[in-house]
């Protein structure tokens, strides 16, 4: 069964941190590119961060480099993002994705990744 389940989403002032976590089915965490995408009504998902399996590399929207980190536990099939001085335009609903298409990971395309988590929301206040 193909699971994902977000959670560490919140309120938080600007330059504050969350620590978001994805807890992944086995199935669908080994051997796939983790990644994280954000979106806010009217506009397209955007990439914000993906993680190569095996911790391998990892990659970076312009907008979070710097700020932003993801990591992974693999004995927990479970991805992080770390976000660190947030701003009031990181304010979105974050979901959790995985994709076989390891080659295609930093590319952060939406369409590269096929199981993704129901979101949980970031609201980041001036």
């Amino acid at each position: 069964q193909v699971q994902l389940v977000e959670s560490g989403g919140g309120s938080v002032q600007a330059g504050g941190s969350l620590r978001l976590s994805c807890v992944a089915s086995a199935n669908t965490y080994l051997g796939s590119c983790m990644a994280w995408f954000r979106q806010t009504p009217g506009k397209e998902r955007e990439g914000v961060a993906s993680i190569q399996p095996g911790g391998g590399s990892s990659n970076y929207a312009d907008s979070v480099k710097g700020r932003f980190t993801i990591s992974q536990d693999n004995a927990k099939n479970t991805v992080f993002l770390l976000m660190s001085n947030l701003k009031p335009e990181d304010t979105a609903m974050y979901y959790c994705a995985a994709s076989r298409r390891v080659p295609s990971c930093g590319r952060l395309q939406d369409l590269d990744f096929t199981y993704w988590g129901q979101g949980t929301q970031v609201t980041v206040s001036a």
